[in-house]
């Protein structure tokens, strides 16, 4: 039986990995997948980073992320907030910009909302620009 989030999910999964692929960065997967994380980024020098990766949709010109997982069974919804040294960073992929974007760890807390276009009011104080963060290489 087909999971259409699970679909989504291993959808985000190999989009990152040949991303990362592309830009030089090596790829390690874990065994387990009740890890906090998806994968093991390794740059041309052997640093490590350990990412979760997301796929997410843009929804009114933004991409949104929580810092939590969800998953449903037959004891119903369960929700992890995730805790600060679980994972580096969040590797996001896309399906409406068709891209993949990068973010520390460090850059954010409970949620992260990257921007796809300038605001109307040109608000630049707080706003994260999603173009800023298509390169994996600044996660090392």
């Amino acid at each position: 039986m087909r999971h259409h989030t699970k679909d989504k999910g291993d959808s985000g999964l190999g989009h990152i990995i040949s991303d990362l692929l592309d830009h030089n960065i090596q790829v390690a997967l874990p065994i387990s997948e009740h890890l906090p994380f998806d994968l093991i980024a390794i740059s041309e020098d052997n640093r490590l980073r350990k990412i979760s990766v997301k796929f997410r949709r843009a929804v009114k010109e933004a991409i949104r992320v929580q810092g939590r997982s969800s998953w449903s069974d037959k004891k119903g919804v369960h929700v992890v907030v995730h805790e600060k040294g679980l994972y580096d960073a969040l590797a996001l992929y896309c399906p409406d910009t068709c891209k993949c974007y990068y973010v520390k760890s460090s850059e954010f807390s409970e949620s992260l909302s990257l921007k796809l276009v300038t605001p109307k009011n040109n608000q630049k104080t707080g706003i994260k620009m999603a173009d800023k963060y298509t390169d994996p290489n600044r996660l090392f």
